[in-house]
């Protein structure tokens, strides 16, 4: 009698530990930063200390003879660049990359000169030294709702969006809610800094980079230089965090330049502080939204309007309105995106970017909707599902919001919330919670991947992928697995090297889906080549997949994840303090590949919803353009002390129309979670506030006015201004 074998466990759904793990804890793993070379020498950026004028001079004789010192670069003697040439999703580059081209300074902290050094101390040493003189004039960044200049950008969506009759449908709507909410900068500081070195190695360009994506920086860097991308080689196989912040910026650039100008390899790594203006970050925003309902909280009129800053030299726009043309419908649903150009470093991609602004602000805005009706948020919410698109008219893909908010709220105990503001107490501390909604496109984009068979049994993947700390090298390993009918253990997956071939970028929540498109269709067909019981040639079996062809096949239809954020928070009334006690997020984010490092990225985003709703806030001094504080003791982010109970479930949700059932996760966690701790502070304390960060001294502001039930913060900040 012969027993049947047991059938294999998926790898696809276990919590596997990191497959990198013990290689990053023990120090094995090198960052951009740490991998040697020899002959090794060391830039560092001088920045611009005036918001706008002209480079007059540079004295640059005395810091040419100071110790270690090999050269200076700057717009008088550095090489000529091409920035005629859109790159990567339709973008051109941001003029900051494209570095000392010529005497122009739009901005405090704008790249003016790289001093080049046999070591990073004497560099330092030399470009503080670096005397640089400026004719100064007047600049512009002042950030105000009644702006002239404002206009309407598109980007990555339509800059306005218009149906129905806005005026009539306010008109006849038994309820209206018509407030203003602002977001400040805010920014996407990786614990690993920016760091790039590029070395000439046999007529190619070699960069060691810290990366979201290396066949993206391939192709900006042999735009910029006018290379042929063949002859250009990115590496990044360990990133220390991204959110949107490590794309093309002015370090790699510097550094090809002056490895050029030397021909020996030259590290460029930027500082905590000048992160603050080469490094991107997410625009303030002023978002006013009008929302019109009928007694029964069933939306009649939903405008939407958000005004974002851009730089003078790159346009790039915060589309905050987003999430609104998605979420929910009405008669009447006008949505609109504007940018202001000012004298300040230019924004950029930024988790969740609009998602997170614009969430904060459609989501307190329905909080308000639902108090004046007298019904419960989940309640209207569920009144105002649509069924299609409610700007697109397409079908979604599939919507579960509402069972998110179902499992939430017998999760987190929402029965049992006495709505009325102001009533839970304990001791000197208010309480209170609070709800909001989350969503998040799904997208996928073309790439390549190489699957090999090898000899002695185990598989090695290829794919230009980038973990920025997700976990997407170990998520794709158990893919891999399940698509090869292996242990994961019997694959190696190889990443982050542009020579891997074309492959999406780790962004928009769309890298893992990506990638997993194409390392499941190499191993699919890799599959019907090998032979049952036949040998593997010493050079592997090899198969190379392109996914360019499928994903270009897909319907158009509404593809998004969804989520629901659940808060609790207490409110000190001595000290104003805001604490959050507890946080709740369930999701509908396709198939959850890694639950371990799946938890990790959901719970991170909610995280970062507390830091935003909480702390976090870049602020401008007015007469030099520059920043309070630019760095992270005075920008403040939530701390260990500040983060409490964070839990993150998820509901069955496969995409049905991609191989693995993927959608995306990265970013969902972060949207709607600002707006459930605010909707809980003013459950707590009756006071609405619409600006964030809601700091102790915006609270304490609030009670002293005398605001109380049905009050709001921002009002009563005007009354003692």
């Amino acid at each position: 009698m012969t027993t049947a074998p047991a059938a294999r466990e998926s790898a696809v759904g276990t919590a596997l530990t990191r497959v990198e793990g013990r290689d990053k804890v023990t120090g094995a793993a090198r960052y951009a930063a740490e991998v040697p070379f020899a002959g090794l020498a060391h830039g560092w950026l001088v920045l611009s200390t005036v918001a706008r004028g002209r480079i007059t001079s540079l004295e640059t004789a005395g810091v040419l003879a100071m110790p270690g010192v090999l050269t200076v670069l700057h717009h008088g003697n550095a090489p000529r660049l091409n920035a005629d040439y859109i790159g990567l999703l339709g973008v051109p580059p941001d003029p900051t990359c494209v570095v000392f081209q010529h005497d122009r300074v739009p901005f405090m902290g704008w790249p003016v000169a790289l001093v080049v050094a046999e070591t990073p101390e004497q560099a330092r040493e030399a470009a503080e030294a670096l005397v640089v003189r400026y004719e100064e004039e007047p600049h512009d960044t002042a950030f105000t709702r009644d702006r002239p200049d404002a206009y309407p950008v598109g980007g990555r969506m339509p800059a306005e969006t218009r149906k129905g009759d806005m005026d009539a449908a306010l008109a006849a709507s038994a309820v209206v809610v018509d407030a203003e909410y602002t977001t400040p900068e805010e920014y996407h500081h990786p614990m690993e800094p920016h760091a790039a070195t590029a070395r000439w190695d046999g007529g190619r360009l070699d960069v060691v980079d810290s990366n979201q994506g290396a066949t993206w920086v391939v192709g900006e860097l042999a735009n910029l230089f006018s290379l042929d991308p063949a002859s250009v080689r990115v590496r990044s196989e360990h990133v220390g965090g991204g959110f949107g912040s490590k794309g093309i910026r002015a370090h790699q650039v510097a550094a090809v330049m002056a490895a050029t100008h030397l021909r020996r390899p030259v590290r460029v790594v930027l500082t905590r502080r000048q992160m603050f203006s080469l490094a991107g970050h997410r625009s303030a925003t002023i978002q006013r939204i009008r929302l019109g309902a009928d007694a029964g909280g069933r939306l009649r009129a939903l405008e939407h309007r958000s005004l974002s800053h851009t730089s003078t030299v790159h346009e790039f726009v915060e589309p905050s309105t987003g999430a609104t043309r998605v979420m929910y419908d009405a008669d009447a649903h006008h949505t609109a995106n504007l940018v202001v150009r000012l004298d300040l470093p230019t924004p950029a991609w930024m988790r969740a970017p609009g998602e997170a602004p614009g969430s904060f602000a459609l989501e307190t805005a329905l909080d308000e909707l639902a108090e004046k009706c007298g019904i419960d948020p989940i309640e209207l919410r569920v009144r105002n599902e649509p069924e299609r698109g409610p700007v697109s008219g397409l079908p979604f893909s599939s919507r579960n919001l509402i069972a998110c908010f179902r499992e939430g709220a017998r999760r987190f105990g929402w029965a049992d919330r006495d709505p009325r503001p102001g009533l839970r107490r304990e001791g000197r501390w208010l309480l209170g919670t609070g709800t909001a909604a989350a969503g998040f496109p799904v997208m996928a984009l073309p790439s390549t991947a190489a699957v090999t068979a090898e000899a002695d049994g185990t598989f090695t993947v290829r794919i230009a992928a980038a973990d920025i700390g997700t976990g997407a090298r170990t998520a794709l390993t158990q893919v891999a697995a399940d698509a090869l009918e292996v242990a994961p253990d019997r694959v190696r997956m190889r990443i982050g090297d542009s020579d891997f071939g074309p492959a999406m970028i780790a962004g928009g929540s769309m890298g893992t889906r990506s990638w997993s498109w194409a390392i499941t269709a190499a191993a699919g067909e890799l599959r019907e080549r090998l032979v049952p019981g036949a040998g593997i040639p010493p050079e592997g079996i090899t198969v190379r997949s392109d996914t360019t062809e499928a994903v270009g096949a897909l319907a158009q239809m509404e593809r998004h994840s969804f989520g629901a954020q659940f808060a609790e928070v207490a409110v000190d009334v001595t000290t104003g303090e805001v604490r959050v006690r507890r946080m709740l997020g369930v999701f509908a984010a396709g198939r959850i590949i890694n639950p371990l490092t799946a938890r990790g990225q959901f719970t991170g985003g909610m995280i970062w919803g507390i830091s935003m709703a909480l702390h976090e806030e870049a602020v401008r001094d007015s007469a030099s353009g520059g920043h309070y504080g630019a760095d992270l003791a005075g920008y403040h982010v939530a701390t260990h002390a500040d983060v409490p109970q964070v839990e993150a479930h998820w509901i069955d949700d496969p995409d049905p129309h991609d191989p693995v059932g993927i959608k995306g996760i990265g970013e969902i966690g972060i949207v709607g979670a600002a707006a459930a701790v605010a909707n809980a502070v003013r459950h707590a304390t009756g006071v609405r506030h619409r600006s964030l960060p809601i700091r102790p001294d915006r609270v304490i502001l609030a009670g002293t006015a005398g605001a109380g039930a049905g009050a709001d913060a921002d009002a009563a900040g005007e009354a003692h201004a």
